[in-house]
């Protein structure tokens, strides 16, 4: 269970309320991105093709972290619950998943590029680059053995052609993450209009993870 919620009914409320704030703010348009939570040995997620602004907290999709196929008492999930579940999966330590189309993100997923060590916040991500997932069809299984590869020592990741999905220990840092990482490839697509950004080494990567690990902030 995500040690934020004791109950469905507060968890799909703050679901609702994150996926306003990614519209809200830029992180998202329309109904491209999705979000899921944990909650014991099932998850959370937001229904597909549903207008934000409409979500009410019985449209959350609850599905177990084992299921092979949706539930057809329940709305439609969101057509990438599959790697939803695989991140869940194959990361026990993380509670939230967040995917969305931030533009600047967005436009490097299309160049298929990722972000190297460009800036020390590059580290909050896990290492010394945020790494690229392979090009799959959205919705696929293809896609999900991509992104849950991508995301093997890393908390986020962009996707080729496609757009971003983040990690957190909590809902809140997901989308703190989200927010970081749009920055980040903000900074970079700017750097990258102006001449050529100069790469931190690994070493001072290193150092600086060091130094996030004292300031308290989680790379999972």
């Amino acid at each position: 269970m995500s040690a934020s919620y004791s109950d469905t009914t507060k968890l799909r409320q703050a679901i609702i309320e994150a996926c306003l704030a990614m519209n809200a703010t830029g992180l998202n348009q329309g109904t491209s991105g999705n979000i899921s939570v944990r909650f014991g040995d099932q998850m959370l997620i937001t229904p597909s093709g549903i207008d934000y602004n409409k979500l009410r907290p019985e449209m959350m999709v609850l599905m177990p972290l084992n299921a092979v196929e949706p539930d057809p008492d329940q709305m439609k999930p969101s057509s990438e619950w599959q790697f939803h579940r695989d991140i869940l999966n194959a990361k026990p330590q993380v509670e939230a998943v967040v995917h969305a189309h931030p533009v600047n993100c967005t436009a490097l997923a299309m160049n298929r590029q990722e972000i190297p060590a460009c800036h020390y916040m590059v580290a909050a991500f896990g290492g010394s680059n945020v790494p690229l997932a392979e090009y799959a069809l959205f919705g696929t299984r293809e896609l999900s053995e991509k992104v849950v590869t991508a995301l093997k020592d890393r908390s986020a990741c962009l996707m080729a052609n496609h757009g971003a999905v983040v990690v957190g220990d909590t809902l809140q840092s997901a989308m703190w993450r989200m927010t970081e990482l749009e920055t980040l490839a903000k900074g970079y697509v700017t750097s990258l209009s102006i001449g050529q950004p100069v790469l931190l080494s690994t070493d001072e990567i290193e150092e600086v993870k060091l130094a996030f690990a004292d300031y308290g902030l989680r790379t999972l």
